[in-house]
């Protein structure tokens, strides 16, 4: 690592230095690269006071800049140069890059750049059998890398950072001073935020369709821990039943996925009660949100459960899997079910659906959300030391 100070330039502000190491390399339009996205624009417009944001990225055992980083070239770069007062903030999730530049970070903190971490979820570790066999090692190491490391974690609900609090406790990670945990809650503003846009023949084509009935939105990949299998499981009953109503999913494909993507693309409702898109613009996305009947937030774990706030800033209706997190995020403002099978899922969206009719759902207006620069500032608050929660349990190194 570097050791001198900045350009002369940058000298009379301090860095923060923005990891967006995932990013720089490819935006795969996952949750967590909407938030990279929308959270560092944010930092743009806004900068912490006396600090320039800068973005940096692995360069291959080093973080160099990311700001016109040439891709062929990557890990030619000159590694980044820091003095102390500097922040370093992981907002990316890159967990082998983190590891493998341990000794890079720990580096940093000797010389006087604070480290902080963005924790979006404990999943991989508390619910393994969501993710692909393997998936729990490299995360753990990335976990147990950064509360070693770090001044500060910050987390993106108190759900996740209770979860965090609680694996400190039981991991007996050694550190010589305290972690600061804290949290923040994620922002919603696809109106203004950066985003993809464009609508094309087929996407018009799905808004005309779901025009004429209820329809429910289920947004994020395809995954085990998302449900989209059970809903549609449900659907399916619906369906037999005579209840016409059309189940909307955006999201790509993930992991474990392989015959829901089959079943998808060869289901006989496909284009008429059922649809999937796979690559929807964010201009899509806002339509959706403003053409559907409600968002089906079916998800056994969450971090956040952002589509939730983005819901209520449209003012849809949410019907939502009873788990903690949603209960932070969405408070007495939406609609609560459990279901263990297809069975129970139907019988609570066809309540849902009674109510509806009758104009008693509840209403999402009133759930209490943020823009992303609102979102940002809290981060900022955390970064700065103005917003804590809790301290990690310490034993000495």
């Amino acid at each position: 690592m570097a050791e001198q100070a900045p350009p002369a330039a940058a000298a009379e502000r301090r860095q923060l230095l923005v990891d967006i190491s995932v990013l720089a390399r490819q935006d795969d339009k996952s949750g967590i690269q909407r938030v990279v996205r929308s959270v560092l624009h944010a930092l743009r417009q806004a900068p912490p006071p006396g600090y320039r944001v800068a973005t940096v990225y692995d360069a291959g055992g080093y973080y160099a800049y990311a700001d016109g980083m040439a891709m062929a070239g990557a890990g030619a770069e000159p590694p980044i140069a820091v003095r102390r007062g500097d922040i370093f903030y992981g907002l990316d999730l890159s967990p082998l890059g983190v590891c493998a530049n341990a000794a890079t970070l720990a580096d940093l903190r000797r010389h006087g750049v604070r480290l902080y971490f963005m924790i979006y979820d404990l999943l991989p570790i508390t619910r393994p059998q969501l993710f692909m066999a393997g998936a729990p090692v490299p995360y753990t190491a990335w976990l147990r890398t950064i509360a070693q490391l770090a001044d500060g974690l910050i987390c993106i609900s108190r759900a996740v950072a209770d979860d965090v609090l609680a694996w400190l406790e039981q991991a007996a990670v050694c550190r010589s001073d305290p972690l600061e945990v804290s949290y923040c809650h994620l922002g919603a503003d696809l109106l203004t935020a950066p985003a993809s846009t464009g609508i094309d023949a087929g996407d018009r084509q799905v808004l005309g369709a779901i025009a004429g009935r209820p329809a429910l939105l289920m947004v994020g990949t395809l995954e085990p821990r998302k449900s989209q299998s059970q809903a549609l499981d449900a659907f399916e009953l619906l369906w037999r039943r005579g209840v016409d109503a059309s189940l909307v999913i955006v999201g790509r494909a993930g992991w474990m996925v392989e015959a829901l993507v089959e079943r998808l693309r060869q289901h006989s409702e496909l284009g008429r009660r059922l649809f999937w898109l796979d690559h929807a613009s964010d201009e899509m996305l806002l339509r959706l949100y403003q053409a559907c009947s409600a968002l089906l937030a079916a998800s056994q774990a969450e971090g956040f459960g952002l589509p939730l706030i983005e819901a209520a800033q449209h003012g849809l209706p949410v019907v939502a899997r009873d788990i903690p997190v949603f209960r932070e995020v969405g408070g007495h403002h939406a609609f609560y079910f459990n279901a263990d099978d297809d069975a129970g899922l139907a019988e609570a969206l066809t309540a849902w659906l009674d109510l509806h009719a009758q104009g008693r759902a509840p209403a999402s207006t009133a759930m209490p959300h943020l823009d992303w620069a609102a979102s940002t500032a809290q981060i900022v608050d955390c970064l700065l030391q103005r917003r804590r929660y809790r301290r990690g349990a310490t034993l000495m190194a």
